[in-house]
């Protein structure tokens, strides 16, 4: 399981996000855990770019009707990588029955570095802008939309 962290003051980790804190739930209190600790690309940048996403998300799913029931981090995770692979960073491969899978390429800072996610989240603006907030006229949605740019 990957959960996203925020270090703050005194050696205190807290979740980056009320998606991440959720899933931390399941963890009992004082039991000993072992994580691995990675230092994300320009935090504030990365911060930025899932804000957008989670923007993104939250409108996408006001339009939809039966995703109440649905796990939210699920469908949120599936959200991100289609509009990743919507905005063109993606690899595709051939499986074994001869299907093409395409699958969105990773955002983490050992996969793709600052220049290319610059880009990436550039693409990804324009994809949302495309498939997720065609048709809308609704100036406070769009002006939060314009703050991402």
């Amino acid at each position: 399981m990957q959960i996203d962290l925020v270090k703050h003051p005194g050696g205190l980790f807290s979740p980056a996000s009320d998606s991440d804190l959720e899933r931390l739930q399941r963890f009992k209190n004082g039991e000993t855990y072992t994580a691995e600790i990675k230092l994300t690309r320009n935090p504030a940048h990365h911060r930025k770019a899932f804000a957008f996403f989670n923007f993104c998300f939250a409108h996408w799913v006001a339009d939809r009707a039966g995703l109440e029931h649905m796990d939210e981090h699920s469908q949120f995770d599936r959200f991100r990588k289609d509009l990743t692979i919507l905005a063109g960073f993606y690899e595709q491969t051939v499986r074994l029955n001869g299907e093409v899978r395409t699958e969105a390429q990773s955002l983490a800072f050992s996969n793709m570095d600052q220049e290319q996610f610059e880009r990436c989240y550039s693409a990804l603006i324009n994809a949302a802008i495309k498939h997720v907030f065609a048709g809308t006229a609704d100036p406070a949605i769009l002006n939060r939309l314009q703050s991402f740019f």
